[in-house]
């Protein structure tokens, strides 16, 4: 299974299509974590697991998603409402009630990678407005067997990947 996970574009088509054109057709997913600003009729989304951020509309995405693709379970939610900011444990509950091994959020808008009580939680940063490093990342997440992943997180314009962020993780 193969996912391209992006955060964060805050209205910003243009950094968003860049790359989908660049990952689309080798992945079996796209998730995007909220905060897109788009509405959601809008086709760049077509296709894509998306959910609410806090400064989208309300109405226009699930706050969370729950999706299998390939036999492994997807949570994503954007994590204002589950303090993504300061503490995993609310993101962690919800993605144990959906038996998630990939967690997605957004919301920080810095790129992480980390296994939490089996999971891999991944936030892929931001297309748009990055914190605490330079460059606008994204991720594509590859599981090559249930209980590994491959995180690999890329900077958005040169598509060149950040290898001080990417890894491979055990779960």
């Amino acid at each position: 299974m193969k996912a391209l996970i992006v955060s964060d574009t805050h209205g910003s088509k243009k950094e968003l299509q860049r790359v989908l054109e660049r990952h689309r057709e080798e992945v079996h997913t796209v998730i995007h974590c909220g905060d897109s600003e788009l509405l959601r009729d809008d086709e760049i989304l077509s296709g894509i697991h998306i959910v609410e951020g806090n400064v989208d509309t309300p109405g226009q995405f699930p706050t969370e998603v729950s999706v299998e693709v390939e036999g492994i379970t997807i949570y994503a939610a954007h994590g204002h409402l589950l303090n993504v900011k300061s503490d995993i444990k609310p993101i962690a509950k919800e993605a144990e009630k959906n038996g998630a091994s990939l967690v997605c959020s957004g919301h920080s808008h810095i790129a992480a990678a980390e296994v939490y009580q089996n999971r891999l939680f991944v936030n892929p940063g931001s297309l748009l407005m990055p914190r605490t490093r330079m460059e606008k990342t994204y991720a594509v997440v590859e599981f090559p067997a249930p209980a590994e992943a491959n995180v690999r997180f890329y900077e958005e314009h040169s598509g060149k990947e950040v290898e001080e962020l990417s890894g491979h993780f055990f779960l």
